[in-house]
This record gives C-alpha cells, structure tokens and sequence, in this order.
C-alpha cells in the first residue's frame, strides 16, 4: 500500500474541513433565513441548485488518473477559504454563489482523495481507507456542528463562515506539505484515461447517485423538521447534530472495519434496509423528539454507510482509470442531489417530513435493485471464468 497514516490523516483533516464548510448549513437553515430575509423553500432551492456544481467533477478526471490529485486537493481548500469570507457579506445572492463555490471546492476534494486512495491501495482494503478518509463527514457534525452552534449563539451566523476560512487555509498547507504527489508503484494511465466508462461503472455510479438522493433529500430539512416539528432551539440543533455525528461515525467506522470483510455490495443493501426503516420511523414521529431522534439515528446510520461503501464500489468499476469512474460518479450525482434537494423544501412545505421522506424512500428501493443487479452481474461474470 503506498499510503501512510500520516497522508491519510491530513487528506482526512482537509475533507473535515471542506465538509463543514457546507454541512453545517441545512441544519441551521432557521438562523440563516433571518439572516438573509428569506425563507426556507428559498434557502433549499439555493442549496439544491448549489449542489449541482459538483458537476465541476466531470472535468478533472483525466487529470487525476494523470496524477495531480495533490493540487486539486490544495485548490480546493483555498477555494473554500474565499468563498467562507464570501458569505460573510450578507446579501442572498452572494451566499448562493459562496456556497456553489464550495460545493465545487468539497466535490474536488473529494474525489482526489477518493482517486489518490483509489490508485494506490488494492480493492481488496479499500473500502477500509476510504472508510477512513469518510470519517471526515461524520465529523463535520459530531465536532463542526456544535462549534458552529456555540459560535453562533456567542458571536453571530457569520462567525462560523470566517472561523472555516481560517482554518481551511491552514489545512491546505498541512496537505501541501505532506500530500506526495509522485505516482504509486506500478502505475499507468496513459491508456486508461481515454477509455469510456462501461457498464459496470454506469450501474455504481446510478447506485451511489441513487444513495446520495436517499440521503440529502431529508438531511437538508433535518434543521427545519427538528426546529419547527419537535421544538429544538439552536443550541438543541448543535446537539442533536453532534449525536448524529457520533452515530455517522460508528457508521463510517463500520464500513472501514466490516465492508472487506462482509463484501462492499452486500453491506451496502444492507445497511440501505436500514435507512428505508429510519425514514419510516421519522414520518411517524409526529411532535415527539425520541421517536424522531430514533428515526433519525437509523436514518444516519444506514445512509453514512451506504453512502460511503459505494465510493469503493464506483472505484472498483473501472479499476485502470478510477479518477473518470469517480469524477463521473459525483458530477452525476451531484445533479440527482440537487434535484432531490430542491425538492425538499418544497415538499416540507406542503406535507412535513413526509414529503422529502418518500422521495428519499423512493431512490433508496432503486439503489437496492441497481445494487442488486451490480451483484448478478459479477456472479455471472465469475461463473463464466470458471
């Protein structure tokens, strides 16, 4: 493995950052409404366009397999700097450009690290780096989340934007100066980086986008549903934030530890199976805080695995060049997100957490059959090369 634990973990303190810097908004959509003079549909449209940035993805593959993973992840933070100090202003429209620069920022990110690890650690331990490195996710709640809470309560909404800023800054030097940029033993992707993704990879990247929409279609609403349905003040927020942190940690955990062993497909179905039954608990939930908080937890916890898995799976897809399987993956994706994510609010609007519930129901049942397939499709193929 040409990896160290000490690459792996500045690339996951910088995705840390990077994931904060746009994770802590939904759940704080209430503050931010005031902040802005708008209102919550406003505020997810904004988000949900902003996601499909990410689509900026689809334009560095290539580089990527060429082995420039390390100044991707550089730009990144810096762009995530400026576009922190951006918001700062206070005017709406300079917020939906600041976040749309910091989805491309956490989409870049992402994706270098996923192929930096990808082309580096055989598919037989990947989903335990990667796993690893998704950690980061769940820390942008279990620790960003109620720091921004405190700033927020102690100092105003936008010192959470400036604090990022600042540390974003720092954390591209730590990744700079560690990060090696030189290509792993045995590379070679002169080649591989004019083939086209086939159908294996088509299949994943339909899956994880199908994840991605199970997921953020509810978390963006998650603040509101929390603040308006079960009566959670700001500070509450910050800590019901914080839990779910701990909860996508053990999931993010998880996958590192049990995805190699148990099979990345399989545990993912699995884990989706959770996350339909966290979503049907939430629709009942009503006005009672523990019923929520335990569909919720359900929620996280399935989704942050599934979600995480599937990188490995999308990585695996197309094993010579893994940079255009997963740049595609999340520009796709993210465009599926977005949609899911505008929806929300519109649907929060008119049915409650129901709305957004059955759509992120609805795209979990169809990345268990195109994970399903996915399966079938290996099966046949082993069999074949009996």
């Amino acid at each position: 493995m040409d990896v160290t634990r000490s690459q792996l973990a500045r690339l996951t303190a910088g995705k840390a950052v990077v994931t904060t810097a746009v994770r802590w908004l939904p759940f704080f959509l209430p503050t931010l409404a005031i902040a802005f003079a708008t209102t919550t549909p406003t505020l997810t449209t904004i988000i949900g366009i902003g996601e499909m940035a990410g689509l900026a993805t689809i334009f560095i593959g290539r580089q990527l397999d060429d082995g420039e993973e390390r100044r991707f992840l550089v730009r990144s933070l810096a762009l995530v700097a400026v576009a922190s100090l951006l918001a700062i202003i206070g005017n709406l429209w300079l917020f939906a450009l600041s976040y749309l620069l910091m989805v491309i920022a956490g989409a870049g990110y992402t994706v270098s690290g996923h192929t930096f690890l990808s082309r580096r650690v055989p598919f037989e331990g990947r989903a335990r780096v990667i796993g690893i490195f998704e950690t980061a996710w769940a820390f942008a709640l279990l620790v960003g989340a109620p720091i921004v809470a405190l700033l927020i309560t102690q100092f105003g909404w936008r010192a959470p934007f400036i604090v990022v800023s600042a540390v974003a800054v720092v954390i591209a030097g730590v990744v700079w100066r560690g990060i090696d940029d030189s290509q792993p033993t045995g590379a070679s992707t002169i080649k591989a980086t004019r083939q086209r993704l086939n159908a294996e990879s088509w299949i994943a990247i339909c899956a994880s986008a199908a994840i991605a929409v199970s997921g953020l279609t509810t978390i963006v609403i998650a603040g509101t549903w929390l603040d308006e349905a079960l009566g959670v003040s700001t500070g509450g927020i910050g800590a019901v934030a914080m839990a779910f942190g701990a909860a996508e940690l053990i999931a993010s955990s998880s996958s590192a530890v049990v995805a190699d062993r148990a099979g990345p497909n399989r545990s993912t179905r699995a884990a989706m199976f959770a996350t339909l039954i966290g979503l049907a608990i939430m629709t009942q939930a009503g006005s009672s805080l523990a019923i929520g908080a335990l569909g919720l937890l359900f929620f996280f916890l399935g989704f942050e695995y599934s979600i995480v898995t599937s990188f490995s799976i999308v990585s695996d897809a197309m094993p010579a060049a893994p940079g255009r399987a997963l740049a595609m993956n999340n520009a796709f994706g993210t465009v599926m997100r977005g949609l899911g994510v505008i929806a929300s609010g519109l649907l929060y609007e008119e049915f409650g957490i129901r709305g957004p519930a059955i759509v992120s129901a609805c795209a979990g049942v169809i990345a268990i059959a195109l994970l399903t397939v996915a399966a079938q499709r290996s099966r046949s193929k082993q069999d074949l090369l009996a």
